[in-house]
């Protein structure tokens, strides 16, 4: 890395991330990227998973989300940083990050005695900002979005002459992610499918250069969720352009560390994909829940969304095959796993809730239980409401959670009732019984 960098006064872009001469990272950069951080990061598991014969082919997941800070992200801070010149060490970096590479520029920049500031959405996970302090990085919350983030960031660089590093287009950010792929490689070489979530791209680059490299024959399926398509929109415009629906969806979205408008230039010249999905929302939660339980793996959204694009029914090539999915980052608040697992557990029929009119006399809840005990059914919670019901002295209302099998399960059990109860059970909430019995 020369010392021309973005402390050029007049500079606004970044000069490491051109988009009239994008550079090509090359297999040579990631062996010497691999040789230099080896001391430095986890050497983390590729293991076959208990989920294989559910889903008909051989899965492996390179368990990424054991690097120290939580992500793979650590790869590419250090071997970033271990190339800065003596000049640059001392003058100090800033960067900008969701989370996870912010995380990583701290722990390893903390480790080699380098100033590191980093500039985050205010929307970043409290888990990520958090952490990020905690390393000892100089933190700056501004903006709605990462590229709001960006600006402000590079404003910063010119004013403090600082060097930016991007977080997933950098050139040897790029060779230190693709170490990632050497590994694969080594741990599976005859993989046949490498499923890769894409946010800058900086980690689909690097692994895609490496292990087509190792194996030439390896097909590499590059995952994005449906409300950020970035790569989508660079495919359909011949290179990197601003995705506008990634730019208003993606704040809802729970793969927040994959929120980002624009891919990397370097990024996008370098990778090598073969087949590109976009995964719907709603897979996400069921696929961390399946991660939690039968790889007792707590993953992000992110993270899980390799793992999401297998449960889409998007991929039918890749049954029978030998599949590796990478397992990116870990870094999720304790209060949205809570809410995740929830909403996972109603996906999959495991978890609901039902309303239902009975009159308020002794041995009408106990009916009602008899009823769902027959059924094998665990009830999590029930309340009992009378002043709702204002026209009716005689009835109240039961809210019942549930817990089912699964969703055949929960289908008979919403059958039974339906025949008990008929037109006096609700299973819609949204339109409750109460508002019913208040207008009768």
């Amino acid at each position: 890395m020369d010392g021309t960098d973005a402390a050029s006064p007049c500079g606004v872009g970044d000069p490491y991330s051109d988009p009239l001469k994008p550079r090509v990272v090359l297999p040579g950069e990631i062996l010497e990227a691999q040789e230099l951080i080896k001391a430095g990061i986890v050497r983390t598991p590729c293991t076959p998973s208990r989920l294989s014969d559910r889903l008909g082919y051989d899965l492996y997941f390179k368990k990424d989300q054991m690097q120290y800070t939580g992500s793979f992200k650590d790869r590419g801070a250090m071997n970033v940083l271990k190339k800065l010149s003596a000049a640059q060490r001392k003058r100090g970096v800033i960067t900008t990050s969701a989370g996870n590479h912010s995380q990583s520029m701290a722990y390893q920049g903390r480790k080699l005695g380098i100033e590191v500031t980093v500039v985050m959405p205010v929307i970043a996970p409290q888990v990520k900002v958090q952490s990020c302090k905690s390393l000892k990085a100089n933190v700056i919350l501004h903006g709605d979005t990462f590229d709001e983030a960006k600006v402000h960031a590079m404003r910063i660089r010119n004013e403090e002459r600082l060097l930016y590093i991007d977080g997933f287009d950098h050139p040897d950010v790029i060779a230190g992610q693709g170490t990632m792929g050497l590994e694969i490689m080594d741990d599976v070489p005859d993989a046949d499918y490498i499923i890769v979530q894409i946010g800058g791209g900086g980690l689909i680059a690097g692994v895609s250069i490496a292990a087509k490299y190792r194996n030439a024959n390896v097909t590499i399926i590059g995952v994005e969720s449906e409300r950020c398509p970035g790569w989508h929109t660079a495919s359909k415009n011949h290179g990197p352009t601003v995705c506008y629906q990634t730019m208003t969806g993606a704040r809802q979205s729970l793969s927040d560390g994959l929120n980002v408008a624009r891919v990397g230039y370097n990024a996008f010249a370098t990778a090598k994909v073969d087949k590109l999905i976009t995964v719907p929302e709603r897979y996400l939660p069921v696929a961390m829940l399946h991660l939690l339980e039968m790889e007792k793996a707590v993953v992000e959204g992110a993270g899980a969304m390799g793992y999401a694009a297998c449960l889409s029914g998007k991929l039918p090539e890749i049954t029978g095959k030998k599949v590796v999915c990478i397992l990116s980052g870990g870094n999720i608040d304790a209060n949205v796993l809570v809410e995740v697992i929830k909403r996972a557990l109603v996906n999959e029929g495991r978890l609901s809730r039902f309303t239902v009119w009975l009159g308020d006399r002794p041995g009408e809840i106990s009916a009602l239980l008899k009823v769902l005990a027959d059924l094998q059914v665990n009830v999590k919670d029930i309340d009992h409401e009378r002043s709702s019901v204002r026209s009716h002295v005689y009835m109240a209302i039961v809210c019942c959670t549930i817990e089912t099998r699964d969703s055949c399960h929960l289908s008979a059990v919403r059958g039974v009732l339906s025949g008990v109860y008929g037109e006096h059970l609700n299973w819609d909430l949204s339109k409750g019984l109460t508002q019913k019995a208040t207008s009768s």
